[in-house]
This record gives structure tokens, sequence and C-alpha cells, in this order.
């Protein structure tokens, strides 16, 4: 959907189809009718933004063939539907029963992690609505940490740089900006603000910056306002943000806590653990941080990276991190100018919660429900909904927010 902050820039609120397992550009399609075009009527939006998920198959043959990118594109325009950035972290097989580790692979030491990331330009190039003229990217921040050494970071540099200087020519080609965000996450090389100012901070910024997953912000006990501001300072863009609440557990201590915990674990994803200090300590899954040699102390805060739906309350003890995701959203949108104008809810989990929805209607429901929370939020936010017949550019009034309500998580991912 499409929303209009008080400086007058256009924002894309969407949400991510890596929810989806589709791999061929048939199940991309039929997902897009199973779920995307539901959640747009239940939002009641004439336009809504998904952020696709791409898996490198259907990625290279999207680019390879402009014909097929037209099809999709007007598969996506007769919904109702439009992309203006796609999600590059998973390179596929993001539903396989145990995915863990193999997320991360391949990392950004390797030609098939650039070549992958390249055709993914070249398909958004050719997706972006008219109005338009820059598209982002989220990938993976270099690499899982296990092993890296200095001459891993000279591997990743040499194909980052190659990168670049096929943006560069994209652009010059079609006009169109395509920019790739790294996404600090638990346990990868980059996993902090701070170490994307490590690593990130030469990247020339009109092809890169940095993807800003709120759910990962929080589960290294980051404040949102000095991440930012740290951002800034090392003159790293923040092109995108992933709405996303992470599990709070308050008193590992308490034996609830512990049970309520273990109950989101599960064999598909990994869930990293980190115990609040400074830095944040911790496990790279749920099982370790509860038991074993490994086992986090207790006496401070844990939250586990389990991206937990926005607008739904864990079991208790647990609890969400959405104080975080809403201080988050006033840093990022509070200023004369938007940090970013591309935001996304994902949630990426709703079949391995403790309780999933029952069907595709219950998971559609869901997402709608996220992307509702989020709209209001924006909305108190000052954000404004484009006003019908004035192109979306057109400053105008502030929107009017609604009440705010809290929800309990239900199987079907349906609210009270």
């Amino acid at each position: 959907m499409r929303l209009r902050h008080p400086g007058g820039e256009l924002v894309h609120l969407g949400y991510c189809t890596n929810v989806h397992p589709a791999e061929d550009l048939d199940g991309i399609l039929a997902q897009l009718d199973t779920y995307a075009l539901p959640v747009r009527e239940r939002l009641d939006e004439p336009v809504l933004n998904i952020g696709l998920w791409l898996a490198h198959q259907v990625a290279a043959a999207l680019a390879a063939d402009a014909g097929l990118t037209l099809r999709l594109r007007d598969e996506l325009t007769a919904r109702g539907l439009e992309v203006v950035t796609l999600n590059g972290f998973p390179y596929g097989g993001f539903h396989r029963p145990v995915v863990k580790h193999a997320v991360y692979r391949p990392d950004w030491t390797s030609p098939e992690r650039r070549r992958y990331t390249a055709n993914l330009a070249h398909v958004l190039a050719g997706l972006l609505p008219d109005d338009v003229g820059e598209g982002t990217i989220s990938t993976l921040p270099l690499g899982w940490r296990a092993h890296w050494q200095p001459h891993h970071l000279e591997l990743a540099g040499r194909q980052i740089g190659r990168l670049g200087e096929e943006l560069a020519r994209l652009h010059q080609l079609t006009g169109r900006t395509v920019r790739v965000a790294f996404e600090p996450e638990p346990g990868c090389l980059v996993e902090t603000t701070g170490d994307a100012v490590r690593y990130l901070s030469d990247l020339d910024p009109r092809h890169f910056g940095l993807c800003l997953d709120i759910c990962h912000l929080a589960v290294a006990f980051e404040t949102p306002k000095e991440a930012l501001d740290r951002l800034a300072g090392a003159g790293i863009p923040v092109v995108k943000a992933q709405i996303s609440c992470a599990l709070h557990a308050e008193d590992p201590a308490d034996p609830a806590t512990r049970a309520a915990l273990a109950a989101f674990a599960e064999p598909r994803f990994l869930h990293q653990t980190r115990r609040e200090g400074r830095p944040a300590r911790g496990t790279d899954d749920v099982p370790e941080a509860l038991t074993g040699p490994a086992a986090l102390a207790t006496g401070s805060p844990w939250r586990t990276h389990f991206h937990i739906p926005v607008h739904a309350d864990p079991v208790p003890p647990l609890t969400s991190t959405r104080p975080v995701l809403r201080s988050a959203l006033a840093a990022l949108l509070h200023t004369e100018h938007p940090v970013t104008r591309h935001l996304e809810t994902e949630t990426y989990t709703w079949s391995v919660l403790p309780e999933p929805p029952h069907d595709s209607a219950g998971l559609a429901a869901g997402i709608a429900a996220e992307l509702e929370w989020t709209r209001r939020e924006l909305l108190d936010l000052g954000l404004s909904r484009p006003v019908a017949g004035r192109p979306a550019s057109d400053p105008s009034g502030p929107g009017t927010g609604q009440p705010d309500r809290e929800h309990e998580l239900r199987p079907n991912g349906s609210t009270p």
C-alpha cells in the first residue's frame, strides 16, 4: 500500500512473500491468488505492495527472459499488486523441513551469491511501477560468522565490487536505481549496527545500504534511535526496513517462562537467543539457551529471534518486542523526510508457531491483521493515505489514526 509522509514523500508498505514456499513462476502466481489478493481485499486497498521472494532458479529464468518478467508484472498489475522491493536473503529451499544454517549459503564470498543478486536487480528494474524510480533488495550480511578470516572479507569485497559495477550499468540502461541492502542478523558477521559500521562503511551508497530488521535489532538489545544515529554518522543509508517483533523473556529463570519459550523450539529455522548485556551474549538456537553446557545465564532478560506476528502477543509470561518496533517506526518516520521509504512486514514463521494458522484463509487473515496494525501505527505517526485522483507524491493533510488494540496470538492468525 502507498502512504504519504508529512514531508510529501511516498512510503510503500507491504508484506514479504518468503512466508510462502513457491519457487517457480506458476507457484508464485498461484500464491498471489491464494494470499496476496485476499490480503489486499481485506485491507480495502486499491494497490498492495508485496516484497517478493524469488528463489535463485526463478530469478535466473526471469532475468534471462524479459517476456517472463513482463508477464509477472502484468499478472501483478491485474491483481492490484506492485513490487518495489525483493527479499534476496534466502537463495532457495527456504521451506524445506530443516533450513537452519543453510539459509546463509551461498554467502558473499561466492560468485553464486553475486549472480543471484544481480539477477534479482534486473528483474526488479522490470517490475518497478512506472512512477517509482528506485527499488531495493535485502540480502544476508556477508555470511555466518563462523570461520570468517581476513581473506574471506577480501573475497566478499571483490564480489560486492563487481555487483556495484553491474548495478551502475543497470541504471545506465534502464534509468532505474536498484540498491542492495545488507540485513544485520544475529550470528552473522554483521550482527549489529556497530558491525555494519565496521564492515559496510566503505560501500557506495548509490548502490548499497542497510536493511533494518527490527526483530534483529531488538534481539541485539539495540536502541533504535542510537542505532540509526550510528548508521547516519557512518554514512550508511537505511534503504529498507522490515517490520517485525521478537520474543522477550523478562525472567528467564521462571519455570513458566522457560516452558513457554521451549514451545517455540522447532526444527526448521534458527532462533538465536541473546541475553541482555554489552554486548549481548547468546546461543544459536532456543534449546541451547535453555539446557546444556552453553545454556544462557539468567538474571537478565532474554530475547529470541522468532518473528512473531506484530499485532499479536505470545502466551504469557513471554511478551513481544513491540515497544522496540514502535520506537523504531517513530525514529524512521518522525523526521522531515523518512529515513526509509520501503517498509514490509516479514513474519515468515507463521507455519512453525506453536499454534499455526489452520489453512490458507487463516494465514491471509493473519498477514492482513499485521498490515492493518502497521497501517494504523503509521497513520498515528502522521502519514496519510493518498487522496483518490491526486498524485501520490502530492502533499496533503495529516492522516488520522485509530485506537490501538493489542491481541493474543490465535491459532488461525485471527484476533478476538
